[in-house]
């Protein structure tokens, strides 16, 4: 299954956010567990992605050397059906192998996809770093998937940490975490974000110049 490309401006304008105010005025909104497992971090501190979420299940698979070229087919078909502006999202339902690399963050950097969450592991760490590709991913290994593990299918909803993502939902992550927008509320909440942005940097500025805390929650309502 594919999806077409978005051509609004939503996940660039959720990629000046950041997760703890996502979270925050979800959390407004009765959206309470939206929140990827804490394991999953970025290669590097400075990534950072939003964009509609493409999101992928696989599992564990001991096949024969004979079926080796059948499950690597699958997978690449997986990454050419990854639409642009997406964020790739992978439960992968194993602990074993590296479920993306080198290859597959070129490819789907140059196909202009946002970014990429593995519920897993990827290789090829040092490479993606230097590209600068967004990848969040729960370890690391140099241990190939195709003996070991195999795509089920993808654009069907998955779960991971509790988390319900389906096709087109708002993925934001960085340092703090990676969090999960449902796409019923992917404007209402960017709405709200945006006016909490602004408040916030209102708040900054006047601590800054010297406002106590609760002086400033007083005066802007946030803190």
């Amino acid at each position: 299954m594919s999806a077409r490309p978005r051509t609004d401006d939503l996940p660039r304008r959720f990629s000046r956010l950041y997760t703890a105010a996502v979270t925050d005025v979800m959390d407004q909104m009765g959206l309470l567990r939206q929140t990827l497992p804490s394991a999953l971090a970025p290669l590097t501190p400075g990534m950072r992605v939003a964009g509609y979420a493409f999101p992928v299940r696989g599992r564990p698979h001991r096949g024969r050397p004979s079926e080796h070229p059948v499950t690597l087919r699958k997978f690449l078909a997986m990454l050419g059906a990854v639409p642009s502006e997406s964020v790739l999202v992978v439960a992968a339902n194993d602990s074993v192998a590296a479920h993306f690399g080198e290859l597959s963050a070129e490819f789907l950097r140059r196909r202009k996809v946002r970014g990429a969450v593995i519920d897993g592991a990827t290789r090829d760490a040092a490479y993606i770093a230097r590209i600068g590709f967004p990848t969040f991913v729960r370890y690391r290994t140099p241990v190939d998937s195709v003996p070991r593990w195999r795509v089920q299918d993808w654009g069907v909803p998955v779960t991971i940490g509790g988390v319900r993502i389906t096709l087109g939902d708002v993925v934001v992550a960085d340092l703090d975490g990676v969090v999960v927008v449902p796409r019923r509320a992917a404007a209402e909440v960017l709405a709200r974000c945006e006016k909490l942005a602004g408040t916030e940097n209102k708040v900054r500025t006047a601590v800054r110049r010297g406002m106590t805390p609760l002086e400033a929650y007083q005066k802007f309502g946030a803190f």
